[in-house]
């Protein structure tokens, strides 16, 4: 678990817990450049505040992988921080397998993979890929919006037990069996968290997005289980992206 333990050492000695979300607004394709400044502005004033951080869409599609994003994946290494890419792989095998070869060729520490899609033909190509080259594999347990008991929170039936249980408590035993790097599991759902904490305890570190804007509590998030925070709009729109980043790693400390 190599990724694990890069995660745990960068965040101490950052002395911090969150994980940036580097997502924006929409932009008109024609203001990508301007884009790019503004995620590298972002990411020059709060690197002292963070430990890692989170690409998602917002910033591939304009920018492209192996063009504005991979210039900050390595910005973001040369500062000392951890890339994650949210990607939320969820393709049969082989395509899975060339998504995650081409984000890991791009530089990303981890990606976010999503767990419906079972192993064999599945998670196993990714996870083959990521051991091969020391990277991680982060697993979406439960989202942090409102329609995410619609799918997470369903009950199913465990395929080889037979027994009923919710969908997110199938996939936090998954990432445990599976010995992945991470699991999702949203801040605005704190029970949520305190019940896949129970299962993972301390082998599977929990990321909690949805902190701020969503209306997730640093305090509930921390208190129920959470290891990472993840946070975008409060950081990233904020006034002064730096002083919102600095008071919210002082509240994740004292709440820790």
């Amino acid at each position: 678990m190599f990724f694990f333990t890069k995660m745990e050492k960068t965040a101490s000695e950052k002395e911090s817990n969150i994980v940036l979300a580097l997502d924006f607004p929409y932009e008109k394709p024609e203001n990508r450049n301007a884009l790019f400044a503004k995620a590298e502005r972002v990411l020059e004033d709060v690197h002292p505040y963070i430990c890692a951080v989170k690409f998602n869409h917002h910033l591939v599609l304009p920018l492209g992988t192996f063009d504005g994003v991979q210039k900050l994946v390595t910005k973001a290494h040369d500062k000392g921080l951890m890339t994650i890419m949210d990607c939320k792989v969820n393709d049969i095998g082989a395509t899975n397998q060339a998504i995650a070869e081409y984000y890991y060729a791009a530089g990303f520490d981890a990606l976010i993979a999503n767990p419906f899609i079972g192993w064999e033909e599945g998670l196993r190509p990714i996870f083959e890929v990521a051991h091969k080259q020391q990277r991680g594999v982060i697993l979406l347990v439960y989202m942090s919006h409102r329609g995410a008991t619609e799918g997470y929170g369903q009950t199913v039936i465990d395929a080889e037990t037979g027994s009923k249980m919710p969908q997110y408590v199938s996939f936090a035993k998954k990432a445990l069996k599976y010995s992945a790097d991470g699991a999702v599991v949203g801040a605005t759902y704190p029970e949520k968290i305190a019940e896949v904490h129970e299962i993972l305890r301390e082998k599977v570190p929990i990321f909690s997005p949805g902190i701020g804007a969503q209306g997730g509590e640093i305090a509930a998030a921390l208190g129920a289980g959470a290891r990472y925070l993840i946070v975008g709009r409060s950081i990233v729109q904020a006034e002064n992206p730096a002083k919102s980043a600095e008071e919210i790693r002082s509240l994740a400390k004292i709440r820790k």
